[in-house]
């Protein structure tokens, strides 16, 4: 769509912005991140919880120990593949929003608007359940070891965990990159330790476990692509610091660095964390074990065995926190383009936190706990996530074309893009045939937007009495939340 131009109620076009001064007077997110900053947060999302929960998801698909270790490496590959994209992306246009943004401005607002509704309907909200059950369950696997955990009990737990960290985002973005600082090298720590115990392990007791490394390896597409979006799913996060970028200083250098600097470190801690757990546990224990780290613990940390599961209970909260925080931007940018309500786009006066978005959020969140089978709700956000992440590096391929004279400060190679494209169709297609009821779903979920999009967006005569209600909702946020509509950035700041 050539006239990518959003609703006449948001700021004209998705502009270049260069670093400009913040003036305090202004109700405006506020340029608070740094470089430590924004590894704090992409490694704070990835070190979330998949790494202490998908390598069960994994094995049990492709059967081998081998294969699993090869899925793990190329599910890192794919992830840096894709981030020197985003890098492109984001220095390319710098505002915060992420993928909505990017395929806004490739595709025109349906597309994007079909990504903001899956995002808030089905991945984000569902990840931020997947955290917040990940916490609970190791919390209380301790106290039931030899039985099944309450299920109740652990969706109550994931519940509280969900309120506090959206109201703590709710008060500081400053304070809560410091505590993302700390739990980085919490979640950091805890890997570090599972790796130091497995290498110990593999060299000073059997190694059995390697031996036919390959040996009963499922070599069916579907089932590839399926243990494919386990491992995906604990490299998600990658991107999620390009939602933040109005909030980073010095966007085109800061995003660029902490892309790259994250991206092997992750792909190597993943690598070498597998390699422990399966120096120590059999497939068998992996693919039975509810908490494997804790299960890993119980095997080879003896009396220091209760530190796993609160290591990884840290690292859960960790990435609960960062990841409410990253998201509810992309709902905010959503909301102030016109795709959402007004309300969500609207900024404490005081905080200058988007304090809507963060709420409605978290009640999403807290709505997805209606099961704790975190391995279906795995399978519904990932294929979803991926189609709009192939969507959004196709739209850089379709920008070089429709924009060739756009700056790029970052410009990659047009075969780094190309390949991850053709790696996603596969990712994307193949589960359809394995997984056709989750897919169906999330097709569903997604061509569900259409109407609303007609209704919400383009739909200009609506009832009366639906106005006043809306306005009038819109003004009981206003005062219970105490936020505002934004300050825009003038037009003197903004460069094309």
């Amino acid at each position: 769509m050539e006239n990518s131009s959003p609703p006449t109620n948001s700021p004209s076009g998705l502009l270049l912005m260069t670093p400009v001064e913040e003036k305090p007077d202004k109700v405006r997110l506020k340029k608070e991140l740094g470089l430590l900053e924004g590894v704090a947060i992409i490694l704070g999302i990835i070190f979330g919880s998949g790494i202490f929960i998908s390598p069960k998801g994994v094995i049990q698909e492709v059967g081998s120990v081998g294969s699993s270790l090869l899925v793990w490496a190329v599910c890192g590959l794919l992830s840096m593949i894709g981030a020197l994209c985003y890098a492109e992306l984001g220095t390319s246009i710098p505002k915060s929003g992420g993928d909505y943004a990017y395929i806004f401005e490739a595709f025109g607002p349906i597309p994007a608007f079909l990504y903001l509704w899956d995002a808030m309907l089905i991945f984000v909200p569902t990840t931020n359940a997947i955290m917040g059950l990940t916490f609970a369950k190791y919390v209380l696997q301790p106290f039931f070891p030899d039985c099944e955990l309450p299920d109740l009990s652990v969706r109550l737990i994931a519940a509280l965990v969900i309120c506090f960290f959206t109201y703590i985002n709710c008060i500081d973005v400053k304070g809560t990159t410091r505590v993302q600082n700390a739990f980085m090298f919490t979640k950091v720590a805890a890997l570090v330790l599972i790796i130091f115990v497995g290498v110990y392990y593999l060299v000073f007791n059997s190694s059995k476990n390697f031996e036919n490394a390959f040996e009963g390896t499922n070599y069916s597409p579907g089932k590839v692509a399926i243990a494919f979006y386990a491992g995906i799913f604990s490299y998600s996060g990658w991107n999620y610091l390009n939602f933040m970028t109005e909030e980073l200083k010095n966007p085109y250098v800061n995003l660029p660095r902490a892309i790259y600097i994250s991206l092997p470190l992750v792909t190597a801690i993943y690598v070498l964390a597998n390699v422990a757990y399966l120096a120590v546990l059999t497939t068998t224990q992996i693919i039975a074990s509810n908490a494997i780290a804790v299960t890993f613990g119980d095997a080879a940390m003896g009396y220091f065995a209760w530190t796993m599961p609160f290591l990884v209970a840290l690292s859960a909260l960790g990435g609960l926190s960062v990841h409410i925080m990253t998201s509810s931007r992309m709902c905010f940018v959503g909301a102030r383009y016109g795709h959402f309500p007004t309300m969500l786009s609207h900024i404490n006066v005081n905080k200058y936190t988007p304090t809507p978005s963060l709420v409605f959020l978290g009640i999403l969140s807290l709505i997805m706990l209606c099961t704790s089978d975190v391995y279906l709700l795995i399978t519904y956000s990932s294929f979803v996530e991926s189609f709009f992440i192939m969507l959004s590096v196709l739209g850089l391929i379709w920008l070089r074309y429709k924009k060739p004279d756009m700056p790029r400060p970052i410009k990659v190679s047009l075969a780094v893009p190309i390949s991850f494209v053709i790696i996603c169709i596969f990712l994307v297609t193949v589960p359809i045939f394995e997984k056709p009821f989750e897919v169906g779903v999330g097709i569903l979920i997604t061509l569900s937007g259409l109407p609303a999009y007609y209704f919400g967006v383009v739909y200009q005569n609506k009832p009366a009495w639906f106005t006043r209600m809306f306005n009038g909702l819109t003004y009981a946020m206003q005062k219970l939340f105490m936020a505002a509509k934004e300050d825009h950035l003038e037009e003197k700041d903004y460069t094309s």
